[in-house]
């Protein structure tokens, strides 16, 4: 059995391996100079970057804690609102659904309670995770759910991309599997699946170390171009 079991190991790090080289030429066929070259810059990292930039003028630890000692919920839910709208990392839908369940004072109180929890509170990830998802499961709904994968990561994304990922569930189920690596999915957001994602990223930020990925922004960005539907319709 031990035998059996280090055949079938090698052959699944094979077909990893095989896959990661085959996604890392798809990543530089579209920009040759990975991570540092220009068209990637205008194309993904620039826009995301900037909504960065953004949250850290307005929502940035201190400016969020305040906003929360004064209990202003709707400006700190409104503030989010506005840095990613900016972006399109969220479906239409998704923004829209977002945005009627922070509409009112209870909601928004929900959302900004538990997201700053998440990115500069003191308790453990995992569990400042789960509490963030129960918190979006919670918010007022009027017809689209809330509670998806990109509404709960596309915040922690553009606040601290140093540490946060942003999860779009089809693209990254496609890179996954043509990266080779098992990625178990389920449709309720929640850190058994988050964490799994991490480990994705750290796998492809060391698998790509040279091009000297900077954070999260990149390494999200790796999936999207071997993932999406809009760059795989530019492969000939």
């Amino acid at each position: 059995m031990a035998v059996i079991d280090k055949i079938r190991q090698t052959i699944i790090n094979k077909r990893s391996t095989t896959g990661a080289a085959r996604c890392r030429r798809r990543f530089l066929r579209f920009f040759p100079r990975g991570f540092a070259d220009p068209k990637y810059f205008d194309w993904e990292r620039g826009y995301k970057l900037n909504a960065h930039e953004q949250w850290q003028n307005v929502l940035n630890r201190k400016s969020f804690r305040k906003l929360l000692r004064e209990k202003k919920y709707l400006e700190i839910a409104a503030a989010a609102t506005r840095i990613e709208s900016r972006t399109n990392l969220l479906f239409s839908f998704e923004k829209m659904a977002f945005r009627d369940a922070i509409r009112e004072t209870s909601g928004a109180k929900i959302f900004a309670t538990a997201l700053y929890e998440l990115l500069y509170g003191e308790i453990d990830v995992a569990a400042a995770f789960e509490r963030w998802c129960d918190a979006i499961g919670c918010l007022p709904r009027k017809q689209t759910r809330v509670l998806t994968h990109p509404v709960a990561t596309v915040f922690p994304f553009i606040a601290e991309p140093s540490r946060h990922i942003f999860l779009k569930p089809n693209v990254t189920k496609r890179a996954a599997a043509e990266y080779g690596f098992e990625f178990e999915y389920n449709s309720k957001p929640s850190w058994k699946v988050y964490s799994q994602l991490l480990k994705f990223a750290e796998t492809i930020k060391a698998d790509n170390a040279d091009l000297k990925p900077q954070d999260m922004i990149d390494i999200q960005s790796f999936i999207w171009a071997i993932g999406s539907d809009e760059y795989r319709s530019m492969i000939p």
